[in-house]
């Protein structure tokens, strides 16, 4: 029975990542902004499975590193974490971002500099014991600035390369990096996508892929798969071809 900590725990694909282990038997500690979200999604949880631990952490900021570090020190105090799955996150409009530094600036630091700060808290404590996996929820947006969401993907931007790192510094320990990079999902964050009609992933597959992924210890998922074939097209596209593209 392994020991899971969800940073951001609320969000769609955390909650059926949290699912996906709750059936395993697996012992969960949630931890959210939200208390009455957090209660919700540990009392659904305690009913798929009576046998696991749930707990949650109310914490109110996830930005400061220090805030960050008692965080992660707290969950790791009685007993090793195994998994931490970092899964917090924002999506607000281009435009706004565009049109309010404030709100661009929120957006990088909750999307890019708040997961890297957990990720390297948990493994100041993972790596004395040599054992762990770090999981990061990244983007397909930060595989390469697109006019419709640069602002978002520039943060996931951020996230990749500092994976990357962290997966190139931890390669000799038993500690594992993964980075998932989910494409468009039907969750509340993409709401205002929906509404336009835009096709969404089902959270519970993108979930089953990336936990599949944590328990290979695999480097980088692309969730689905497809994203994987799109984003390498996207990536290669030649800039004079690629600034006609309106994506």
């Amino acid at each position: 029975m392994s020991r899971i900590a969800i940073i951001g725990a609320t969000s769609g694909i955390a909650e059926h990542c949290a699912r996906l282990w709750a059936g395993r038997g697996h012992d969960l500690t949630l931890v959210g902004r939200d208390a009455a979200r957090l209660d919700a999604v540990a009392a659904d949880l305690k009913v798929r499975s009576p046998a696991s631990a749930i707990d949650t952490l109310v914490a109110s900021d996830f930005h400061d590193p220090q805030a960050v570090d008692m965080i992660v020190g707290a969950l790791c105090a009685e007993r090793p974490v195994d998994i931490a799955l970092i899964a917090h996150g924002t999506l607000p409009d281009q435009q706004a971002c565009q049109n309010d530094g404030a709100l661009a600036a929120d957006t990088m630091l909750v999307n890019g500099v708040s997961p890297a700060l957990f990720a390297e808290a948990f493994a100041r404590h993972m790596v004395p014991v040599d054992r762990g996996t770090i999981a990061i929820i990244g983007s397909v947006a930060g595989d390469r600035g697109r006019k419709t969401n640069y602002v978002y993907g520039a943060a996931k931007g951020l996230v990749d390369r500092y994976a990357q790192g962290m997966q190139h510094r931890l390669a000799a320990t038993n500690v594992r990096v993964v980075l998932a990079k989910p494409g468009p999902t039907a969750t509340a964050m993409t709401a205002a996508l929906q509404s336009k009609g835009q096709r969404m992933a089902s959270p519970a597959d993108v979930a089953k892929r990336i936990v599949a992924a944590i328990d290979r210890g695999q480097p980088v998922v692309y969730a689905p798969a497809l994203w994987a074939i799109i984003m390498a097209i996207v990536r290669a596209l030649p800039r004079p071809i690629f600034h006609k593209l309106n994506i």
